[in-house]
């Protein structure tokens, strides 16, 4: 909705910034033009003139009414300040000639060849709390609203916070309180509150600009300097390009691979080999423990590993689901028409050599792709590990041994990782097995959206993890992954959170809202826990893969038989994002009339080192009779001799049925206490054997009651 009657319509020369080669190249436009498109949408901004000569300032000065700030124009000149192009203050005819004069001189001398367009003579507002809002276009996830505290030291504080469009009203007002300089905005320290309802509608009206102008690319108005009453634009950046913006594509269901893809009758292997040295080997190895009929393709050998040999895939006389190939990319096209006419519904390419090489294997690979869907076959990869699905024994990767079934999907852009997990599955037993584990290579044609969807489906699978690098269609993720996580979880590792080689950007907007942050907005939206750590995604995974009932908020009680765990609870609680809440009076009171009189009346509630089960089980019927004040409850136990371990999970077993708020015991002190932690996996209570990691764990759950 680009108004290209506007005045001081950009020209191709005025060009100034592009991401790269194939994107269209994009404009800024002049301060004025982006003053009169923001005003379209209600976006406050100050009166100005655009003048060409000393008198003409004189005359807009008085008219616009002193004291004036006054700019100069010029497409070439981003960084006014730095040109000595702006000058503020202006009080007087005689200042605003003068001023005139020194802009331009000014802007002459440091860039001789800029183009002059005149200079802007504008409304000073008054001083007032500087915030910066701004937008760009993510290529993965699309519209990005920034907010925060703005100024010339905008970078520097980096109080800001984004948000994905579209925003609802909730969203908005949210990412105003979640700044640090809110505590200006409410009013600090006896000052009065600033206007905060002018702000909630100037980032509405900035969202309805955004979405309403196809053509911005990016903007941002700083600072936006906000009043007891009201608050104006100071200054504003708009880019736009000479055509719409292409956003990423929606979620289409009708794309998704049918479960019985997944599931074959009979699998062939293409370049099968009895060399240990060579990647068929391995594959062919892994894929004998198939239950169904399993075709080793080679057309040097009679037999491999055993089993009798194929030259190609025609000459099987069975039917055929599934192949997985490991032979050389230019070989792959080839096969890939046989396998089409052999009735073939998935190809499993793990060879390497295709578009993450060079041209010539980006050609291969789509010539592969053209014949693929020419035929109605999915592909899994090229240039990946591959897929294994535990439960059905079927694994089509080289790893050294195939990992244990289980309740997790793992879904990877790394086969390095794969190998890792598989690792961890051998080593953690059977608590720790898979229901899916795919390695996405090239995601020529499958992708994650693909295997987050079998994960979905399969009745298997309890939650979900991702080790993702960079996801191509944001959108699409984003709506699947909601539908996903409101009956089964997603937790990400998000590879990537170093700044270190990101261009710079060319606005305000495009440095204070990188990729990384991009991602977890985008997760918390859809309900997808971010963690960082392997270990850490397994257990947040397990945790919630088991919780009964969502945790739906970050309050705590804690209660424990050991003081030295309630201190050291209130350190991780704060570093992990749990709110330890104040016990109100009322409480107090009511715990006074059982428990000894000297216990700490506090939260985390220490029972001390002889607590007994009536104690504890005390404590919970009165925190139950007032779940409306807390989310989570923490019970955390250690080794005594007063009270066995099984007797205190039966306490947490029991009370889970009172509340619909979440129990979670700790049990810290290792096998002694092993009685009372099988205890509470057994009834799908929610136990940690380590304190610091209750914490953890529970600061990563939380982050799908932020939703």
């Amino acid at each position: 909705m680009y108004n290209s009657d506007l005045r001081g319509k950009p020209r191709k020369r005025d060009t100034y910034w592009s991401t790269d080669m194939t994107v269209k190249a994009t404009t800024m436009l002049s301060e004025a033009d982006g003053y009169d498109l923001l005003r379209q949408f209600n976006v406050p901004a100050p009166a100005f003139e655009i003048v060409q000569t000393p008198d003409d300032a004189a005359k807009a000065a008085t008219k616009i009414g002193y004291p004036v700030v006054m700019k100069i124009v010029s497409p070439q000149i981003i960084h006014k300040s730095d040109a000595g192009g702006v000058i503020v203050g202006i009080k007087t005819d005689a200042e605003a000639k003068e001023a005139f004069n020194k802009i331009v001189t000014s802007a002459k001398a440091y860039d001789a060849s800029a183009e002059i367009k005149g200079v802007i003579v504008e409304e000073m507002a008054k001083s007032g709390l500087e915030l910066i809002i701004g937008g760009k276009i993510d290529p993965a996830f699309g519209r990005v609203l920034t907010f925060g505290l703005g100024g010339t030291l905008v970078e520097f504080y980096k109080d800001v916070g984004i948000r994905l469009l579209p925003c609802d009203d909730e969203d908005i007002r949210s990412l105003i309180h979640q700044i640090k300089a809110y505590t200006l905005i409410r009013g600090y320290r006896g000052q009065a509150p600033l206007d905060e309802e002018f702000l909630f509608q100037t980032l509405k009206n900035a969202c309805d600009f955004f979405e309403k102008n196809v053509n911005v690319v990016e903007f941002d108005i700083n600072p936006l300097r906000l009043y007891e009453k009201g608050g104006c634009a100071v200054d504003a950046r708009v880019i736009v390009q000479d055509e719409p913006v292409e956003l990423p594509a929606h979620y289409d269901p009708a794309k998704i691979v049918p479960l019985d893809y997944y599931k074959p009758r009979s699998v062939a292997v293409i370049g099968a080999s009895d060399d240990p040295t060579k990647m068929g080997y391995a594959v062919f190895r892994n894929i004998l423990q198939f239950p169904g009929k399993v075709y080793p393709v080679n057309n040097k050998r009679d037999e491999i590993q055993g089993v009798k040999c194929y030259p190609t895939l025609s000459d099987i006389p069975g039917h055929v689901d599934m192949v997985v190939i490991t032979v050389p990319a230019q070989l792959v096209p080839a096969i890939m028409s046989e396998c089409g006419l052999k009735g073939v519904k998935m190809a499993v390419v793990i060879t390497a050599g295709f578009k993450e090489m060079d041209e010539d294997g980006r050609a291969l690979e789509t010539r592969m792709v053209e014949i693929a869907k020419n035929y109605g076959i999915r592909i899994v990869g090229p240039n990946c590990l591959g897929l294994i699905l535990p439960p059905f024994k079927l694994d089509t990767t080289y790893v050294s041994t195939s990992p244990l079934p289980g309740d997790i999907a793992f879904i990877s852009q790394s086969g390095a990782i794969v190998n890792a997990v598989v690792g961890i599955s051998l080593s953690e037993g059977s608590e720790m097995g898979y229901s899916e584990v795919v390695s996405v290579g090239n995601q020529c044609d499958l992708d994650f959206l693909d295997y987050m969807s079998y994960a979905a489906r399969d009745p298997h699978t309890k939650s979900i993890i991702l080790y993702v690098e960079e996801i191509k269609n944001g959108v699409a993720f984003m709506e699947m992954a909601k539908e996903i996580t409101q009956t089964k979880p997603i937790v990400a590792i998000k590879a990537g959170s170093s700044k270190r080689g990101q261009a710079a950007a060319a606005s305000h907007t495009g440095s204070l809202s990188g990729s990384f942050d991009v991602y977890m907005e985008a997760f918390r939206k859809c309900g997808v826990v971010p963690v960082k750590t392997l270990p850490g995604a397994f257990q947040v995974a397990k945790a919630l893969g088991d919780l009964k009932k969502p945790l739906t908020g970050r309050r705590a009680v804690v209660i424990t038989n050991a003081g030295g765990f309630a201190v050291l609870s209130n350190d991780y609680a704060e570093t992990w994002g749990i709110e330890i809440i104040d016990l109100p009076k009322h409480i107090i009171d009511e715990l006074n009339t059982f428990l000894p009189p000297f216990w700490n009346k506090n939260n985390p509630i220490d029972l001390l080192g002889d607590a007994t089960e009536a104690r504890f089980r005390g404590v919970f019927d009165v925190l139950c009779k007032n779940e409306d004040l807390w989310d989570m409850a923490i019970l955390v136990n250690f080794p005594n001799k007063v009270l066995a371990p099984d007797r205190v999970a039966q306490i947490l077993i029991d009370n889970s049925k009172r509340t619909d708020n979440l129990l979670v015991g700790t049990f810290v002190g290792g096998d002694c206490l092993k009685p009372g932690v099988d205890l509470l996996k057994k009834n799908n209570i929610l136990v940690f054997e380590e304190l610091e990691f209750t914490y953890r764990a529970l600061g990563h759950l939380s982050w799908t009651a932020d939703r």
